[in-house]
């Protein structure tokens, strides 16, 4: 078979000769909608420890805008011996097929994938934590072969099982934000029941997962989004603080700050935050240190505004406020906070699916803030 026609599903284990991928090459790095092409490419071939994916949806996620940017960093200079990038760090598919080493997978099983890869041999992927090991890449966007194609390679421990009661669509929209989420709330912040957790971007892709998790917590999340729509979606996911951002200028400096940390107050009852989920950086960390609570926690994951910080130090050191970075999560955080969705603990928030050929319009939706939950890829999915 010498190609395979998007929407349809070959022959169990079948290889076509090519794949049609969107891919990103040096000479055209910008916005999404001019650096994101359709090519056909060769089928990667896979290691002992590597599964290849039939791709039946992806999901879209940041980390594509920046690769389609090339910026903070061309992504051409983590795999330099592969001169083209195909973005992608979420998806639902069908095992494929299985490198010589893999035990647990069998060509045809569905699965979702998360987007950590580790070395696999070192201490700490044996007994430490992956992330910390110095192999550790996010794939999709550090390596290559990521899911806006009809094929994807991956490390067999990325592979989990799919919910079987959510579409192809819904599986492939929440890994990466959902499993981000869970660490940066249950393992770096340790949120408690009764925490107050500021969750910026609420309604975006990793704060509709952080009010989930709050409320299964026992925590009160105060969202802050930026319209009425927005506010309607975080309510239904049980946030009952919101916050419209667009009622503050953040730029002007403390007293605006204030004005802000005022607001939750009015909210919560004279309460400070215990937690910040933070993840748009340049723009709010400023305010984030100066409202956390005294021993409050300021938890980033993401810097969507910019990455250089600007804050008021005294905050940080004489009220004893803690800032804690935190990176995707390791397989077995992945799997409690997969096995949640499993059993319906936790539900995604699919805003919008696109046809393939429209990967690159859903990136610059997102890069232009023009969408709110997650949105998601048909690839070989049969289309409506």
């Amino acid at each position: 078979m010498k190609t395979l026609e998007l929407g349809t599903t070959p022959s169990l284990g079948e290889v076509p000769d090519t794949m049609k991928a969107f891919v990103i090459r040096a000479d055209r790095e910008g916005e999404p909608k001019d650096a994101m092409r359709v090519e056909d490419m060769p089928i990667p071939d896979v290691g002992p420890n590597e599964v290849l994916v039939l791709v039946m949806a992806a999901g879209v996620n940041f980390n594509g805008i920046w690769a389609a940017r090339g910026k903070p960093v061309s992504t051409m200079k983590m795999h330099p011996d592969e001169p083209f990038h195909i973005a992608g760090s979420d998806a639902a598919g069908i095992v494929w097929k299985v490198g010589s080493a893999i035990r647990r997978w069998k060509v045809g099983e569905e699965v979702v994938l998360h987007c950590n890869q580790s070395c696999r041999e070192c201490p700490e992927c044996n007994g430490g934590d992956p992330l910390a090991c110095e192999q550790q890449k996010i794939w999709g966007y550090e390596t290559n072969w990521g899911s806006f194609a009809q094929f994807c390679k991956v490390q067999g421990q990325q592979l989990l099982p799919r919910p079987k009661h959510l579409t192809w669509e819904e599986s492939a929209s929440y890994g990466l934000t959902l499993f981000t989420a869970y660490r940066m709330l249950m393992a770096q912040a340790q949120v408690k029941p009764g925490d107050n957790v500021l969750v910026w971007g609420a309604s975006g892709g990793l704060g509709v997962f952080a009010i989930q998790l709050c409320k299964l917590a026992g925590a009160r999340p105060i969202a802050v989004v930026s319209g009425d729509d927005k506010a309607r979606l975080v309510q239904e996911l049980g946030a009952e603080m919101i916050i419209n951002r667009n009622e503050f200028d953040l730029s002007k400096g403390p007293a605006e700050s204030r004005r802000f940390g005022k607001k939750i107050r009015e909210l919560t009852g004279g309460e400070d935050p215990d937690i910040v989920f933070e993840h748009v950086g340049q723009y709010t960390f400023p305010t984030s240190v100066l409202v956390a609570k005294r021993f409050g926690k300021i938890v980033i994951c993401g810097a969507t505004s910019g990455y250089e910080l600007t804050f008021d130090v005294r905050y940080l050191w004489m009220r004893q406020k803690r800032i804690i970075g935190s990176h995707f999560a390791n397989t077995h955080q992945a799997e409690i906070a997969n096995r949640m969705m499993i059993e319906k603990k936790i539900r995604p928030v699919l805003d919008q699916v696109f046809e393939f050929e429209d990967t690159p319009r859903a990136h610059q939706l997102m890069a232009d803030n023009k969408h709110k939950g997650k949105m998601s890829i048909r690839v070989q999915t049969p289309r409506p």
